[in-house]
């Protein structure tokens, strides 16, 4: 939930942003230029962390790369349609989703959200010392094996 609001709020502002000041043509090295590029990377460095660190579930990625993959589905079949559900139309977070969106690279980040959910290892519980404290073997603890 938190990184497709961060992809559509952040990454989609800093895009918007960062496209607006390119057809200005001014130079994106300026503060508010840095400002947008700090949001792009910002969610990106998110995303980074919600893949690789091994104690959170990978549905964390995995469910917004899935719903990511199915709207750049959607644009192959219906550009129109796909383009209408952008919630918020009319801000520049919106535009700059949609501009992600419509070359491609929301399918791209969507592709690697999903990855986590097909690593094995990321699906099992991680063993730790407390798990044989909970652990009592019945026979020894009654006295009948010594």
């Amino acid at each position: 939930m938190a990184m497709g609001a961060a992809l559509f709020f952040g990454g989609g502002w800093g895009i918007a942003r960062i496209m607006a000041m390119h057809a200005r043509g001014t130079n994106i090295a300026t503060a508010p230029g840095l400002i947008a590029v700090a949001a792009v990377l910002g969610t990106g460095l998110l995303l980074g962390i919600l893949m690789a660190a091994p104690g959170i579930s990978p549905l964390g990625p995995g469910l917004p790369g899935l719903g990511l993959l199915a709207w750049s589905a959607l644009l192959v079949l219906s550009a129109r349609r796909a383009l209408q559900l952008i919630p918020l139309q009319g801000h520049s977070y919106a535009a700059g989703f949609g501009s992600m969106l419509a070359t491609g690279t929301l399918a791209l980040v969507g592709i690697m959200m999903v990855i986590p959910l097909f690593v094995p290892s990321r699906w099992r519980r991680g063993y730790s010392a407390e798990d044989d404290e909970d652990y009592v073997d019945m026979p020894t603890a009654i006295g009948l094996i010594p």
